[in-house]
């Protein structure tokens, strides 16, 4: 006989950014990162991660009605180690902040 247990997380449903960064800091993601071309960095720290150091545990898309420059994605970002849990929110489209080729296939929104 063999057990199966899958971590299962369910998505929530925000209006704002604002209101999802602020929910997921609720929750313990508590690591505001930033793109830094082939990896995310902690913006207090300076710690980075690596496509393969961390997961997307859940992502939002929002986008602006009346302004493109609105349309954003929020990403919560576990390390594979469990030690951080944070946040890093980019623009898409035109907006877009420049990134290594792992760094889009991770980041790439499945669905």
């Amino acid at each position: 006989m063999f057990i199966i247990f899958l971590k299962i997380s369910a998505m929530h449903a925000y209006d704002t950014v604002s209101e999802a960064l602020t929910d997921l800091k609720d929750r313990g993601y508590t690591t505001d990162f930033n793109i830094a071309f082939d990896k995310l960095e902690c913006s207090t720290t300076r710690k980075c991660l690596y496509a393969n150091d961390f997961e997307i545990v859940e992502h939002y898309r929002f986008e602006g009605e009346s302004d493109p420059g609105d349309e954003s994605v929020v990403y919560a970002i576990e390390q594979k180690s469990g030690t951080m849990k944070g946040v890093v929110v980019t623009a898409y489209g035109t907006y877009s902040e420049p990134v290594s080729d792992d760094m889009i296939t991770k980041l790439s929104i499945q669905g």
